[in-house]
């Protein structure tokens, strides 16, 4: 395998990265959208849950940028 073989297959590994980031980014955000949408008593019953799913949609939000970083070092290599 060469250099270019292997940076195209970095390229689409990282393009997989990047929407396994962004169907974790919609689940979490629609499911925020889904307890909101509950009684106040639920709301109360599920806010450790609710604190949980913003704390891994802004993890998956700065490592999804981080994986796009990567995914253009690797076009720019592909490129030059």
């Amino acid at each position: 395998m060469n250099k270019h073989e292997i940076l195209e297959e970095a390229l689409v590994a990282r393009e997989q990265e990047i929407m396994g980031y962004q169907i974790n980014i919609d689940n979490y955000t629609i499911a925020l959208e889904e307890i909101s949408k509950l009684s106040v008593e639920e709301k109360a019953e599920l806010s450790g849950f609710a604190d949980q799913l913003r704390t891994l949609l802004s993890s998956e939000k700065l490592e999804q940028k981080k994986a796009k970083i990567m995914f253009a070092v690797i076009q720019r290599q592909l490129n030059a």
